[in-house]
């Protein structure tokens, strides 16, 4: 009985946190319908209190040893016990609408970032002679302007941060939780130091590529496929070029030597320029990253459609699919197929518009 209770309270406190993210979405659930992306999740799995107790407390991908151990306990054949930990599995898993909603509103924060420190470093001399960014350094007035560009990017990587621990664990979590310590720490410090000039630059820079891949999941979602591929390719160049070439030759080249020979080196001019040669190890990973995306979505490619953001999906809100998905309970009779699986999967179709494939890199 207790079980039951804890699962009928679990559901409920679900429902009320959807019926509150349903309310918040004025913009982005009204577009997700008007382009018709679907609203229903995952199926749910049936409630029970022993796997409920199992999935919670102890594994949720129980072995083969555990699973045999559950079967004798509940009389049910291995299969429909596989069933229902992939189900629960997928449960705890955001839907394509919930996944379409956080890309908008990623999109229209990229948008209008990236759109106001164009606009605003248009009319500063640094922005043409990096230079500037080093003289009457650190006596340099602090503008409204700047600081009001400093507090949405340092407030925006705070939230990404904190969402990390509670948004479904990723499998590029540690790699994700040091690009925003590192990041924040880069602006942290960069405003602390009055180095705030040339980080506008460097923050500036990287919102450039990630409006389009915020822009290119949400055609993704949309299942507009032709958009998708073009918005892609257009993120993998512009992330590529701007990372690996812009980065190193327009940032560094400033803080490393043209600082270096209008102020000279001090000590929060090693930490600073430790933090950004460290944002370039990850600019290469990610590069490789997306090179190796695009290359095995132009291999798919040569069979069939040109998906890059389909055969490589975002891990996630991956939907694990069956081949012996369906709607009926659980039975009673022990029944031990022989046909070869892969934990359930089949590797061809996918569930509710997920598809599967390799991880693709988020955007950074």
């Amino acid at each position: 009985m207790c079980g039951g209770n804890w699962i009928r309270e679990k559901e409920e406190e679900e429902e009320e946190e959807e019926e509150e993210a349903e309310k918040s979405r004025f913009i982005a659930r009204p577009c997700a319908m008007g382009l018709k992306i679907q609203t229903n999740g995952p199926q749910k799995a049936q409630p029970h209190a022993i796997l409920e107790k199992v999935f919670t407390a102890i594994t949720k991908h129980p072995d083969e040893k555990r699973l045999e151990g559950l079967s004798k306990q509940l009389d049910w054949d291995v299969r429909t016990i596989q069933r229902w930990f992939r189900q629960r599995r997928n449960q705890e898993k955001p839907s394509t609408l919930a996944r379409f909603c956080e890309s908008m509103w990623r999109f229209t924060f990229y948008l209008y970032i990236f759109t106001y420190g164009v606009r605003f470093l248009k009319k500063t001399t640094w922005l043409w002679n990096t230079k500037e960014c080093w003289y009457n350094y650190p006596y340099q007035p602090l503008t409204v302007d700047v600081h009001y560009y400093y507090i949405l990017e340092l407030s925006f990587y705070l939230s990404l941060l904190f969402s990390q621990f509670t948004d479904i664990r990723r499998k590029d979590f540690l790699i994700m939780f040091l690009h925003h310590v590192a990041t924040l720490s880069l602006i942290t410090f960069s405003y602390v130091n009055n180095m705030a000039r040339v980080g506008t630059l460097v923050m500036c820079l990287h919102d450039a590529a990630d409006v389009l891949i915020e822009a290119a999941k949400m055609a993704n979602y949309a299942k507009c496929q032709k958009l998708c591929n073009l918005l892609f390719a257009m993120f993998a160049i512009l992330f590529v070029c701007s990372r690996l070439g812009v980065y190193p030759v327009w940032i560094l080249n400033t803080t490393f030597f043209e600082s270096w020979e209008i102020v000279g080196p001090y000590p929060s001019w090693w930490v600073f320029n430790l933090l950004l040669i460290l944002l370039q190890l990850l600019h290469s990973f990610w590069s490789y990253l997306i090179v190796k995306t695009a290359c095995r979505a132009i291999s798919k490619g040569k069979v069939g459609k040109w998906n890059p953001l389909h055969v490589s999906k975002d891990d996630r809100s991956d939907i694990e699919s069956g081949s012996d998905e369906d709607d009926s309970p659980p039975t009673n009779h022990k029944h031990h197929s022989s046909t070869t699986t892969t934990n359930g999967t089949n590797k061809s179709h996918g569930t509710n518009g997920y598809l599967t494939g390799a991880p693709y890199p988020d955007e950074h």
